[in-house]
């Protein structure tokens, strides 16, 4: 039996491809396009040297356009800020006075324990404070 080299490159894109959903490098989905484009011109004729080029310039070229554009979207931070980012920044309402060491504030509908900057100073009952950052299930205010 003897099994045309268009097949072949269509083998190694589906094992590309396996590799890309297992591993999630987008650099095996790329060098899949690759094989595909290897395989069509196998599949017109093209002889193996021709295949291989193909495969070569469409898998860089992917690579090298692609990647760059991925790797900038991936570094941008999101527009929506959701969880604990969503948090800091935003304003409170003192429940139960606020010191270096501990307090109660009302924060985004919810009570949260909180805790002062600047262990000195003292926030009491009915006083807007800002959140800087959350420590674990502590939101440090000023």
């Amino acid at each position: 039996m003897n099994i045309d080299a268009w097949v072949w490159w269509l083998i190694g894109a589906a094992g590309l491809g396996i590799g890309l959903v297992i591993t999630a490098m987008p650099e095996f989905g790329m060098l899949a396009v690759g094989a595909v484009a290897a395989a069509v011109v196998g599949g017109l004729g093209g002889d193996a040297v021709v295949q291989v080029v193909v495969f070569a310039i469409v898998s860089v070229a992917l690579i090298a356009v692609v990647r760059p554009i991925a790797a900038r979207h991936r570094s941008q931070r999101p527009q929506l800020a959701t969880g604990i980012e969503a948090l800091k920044g935003r304003q409170a309402v003192v429940l139960e006075r606020v010191d270096g060491s501990g307090g109660r504030i009302k924060l985004a509908g919810e009570v949260w324990s909180a805790r002062a900057l600047d262990s000195e100073l003292t926030y009491e009952v009915g006083q807007e404070v800002d959140v800087v950052d959350i420590e674990g299930a502590t939101a440090i205010v000023m």
